[in-house]
């Protein structure tokens, strides 16, 4: 089987650093906003669930410190499965009532959610590429 061209392999780096950023910077947005206005609606929304509020302290785990792996991509795959399981519980806790439903224009009610979530499975398997931190090597990146 002949070797991808150095081109290929290129284009294969900047698509995965571009999908990083991305998801990246994106859910790196909502995670600020959390940060500016503290962790108060997640907490309630986790006791109203029955879950420990403490667990919304995660939030920033999930919204900034993930976020910014997949950006520099270190760890990027680790990264990418605390983002989608971060995306996963956001889904089931605040949005489990419109998985089924179309939005106003249309379109899926949890399209945002969907990108993030997949978007981030996406990079979990694909790995950060070449053009991160990382590199190619381990078994995270």
């Amino acid at each position: 089987m002949p070797s991808a061209s150095s081109a290929d392999r290129l284009s294969s780096d900047l698509g995965r650093l571009l999908l990083r950023w991305n998801i990246g910077i994106l859910v790196l947005m909502h995670g600020l906003a959390k940060v500016s206005a503290g962790p108060g609606p997640v907490i309630e929304l986790l006791r109203t669930n029955d879950l420990p509020g403490m667990l919304g302290y995660a939030v920033y785990i999930g919204e900034v410190l993930a976020p910014v792996l997949l950006i520099v991509g270190l760890w990027t795959r680790a990264a990418a499965l605390v983002v989608g399981v971060n995306m996963g519980v956001a889904v089931a806790l605040a949005h489990r009532g419109d998985v089924f439903k179309l939005g106003p224009t249309g379109g899926w009610a949890i399209e945002l959610q969907a990108l993030y979530l997949l978007g981030a499975v996406a990079i979990a398997l694909l790995g950060a590429g070449a053009l991160s931190v990382g590199g190619t090597r381990g078994r995270w990146n």
